[in-house]
């Protein structure tokens, strides 16, 4: 394996750690979002408020939430400098 393969998984793996870190370290934490404060406005312009649809499946837990979009977000940043990469790349072959 290339020494650049290896030290692409060693940062993902470390980036995984940094992620899960928090989550064992404060237990009884509160890690709350956008979402639920964008509710509480809606709730309080409209009481009557009734929302379209319920979510196919509910986190066990906010903590378990702000993980998976954690997540969700270094596989994006992740693409996109991939890609970025490799359009650099492919520029510096080309001329």
């Amino acid at each position: 394996m290339k020494q650049s393969n290896k030290t692409n998984i060693l940062l993902i793996l470390l980036a995984i750690v940094i992620i899960i870190t928090p989550l064992f370290l404060k237990k009884d934490a509160e890690f709350g979002g956008a979402d639920d404060q964008a509710e509480d406005v809606i709730g309080e312009i409209n009481a009557d408020y009734e929302p379209w649809f319920d979510p196919i499946w509910e986190p066990p837990s906010g903590e378990i939430e702000s993980l998976l979009f954690s997540l969700q977000v270094a596989i994006g940043a992740g693409v996109i400098g991939y890609v970025f990469g490799m359009m650099k790349e492919k520029k510096k072959s080309c001329c």
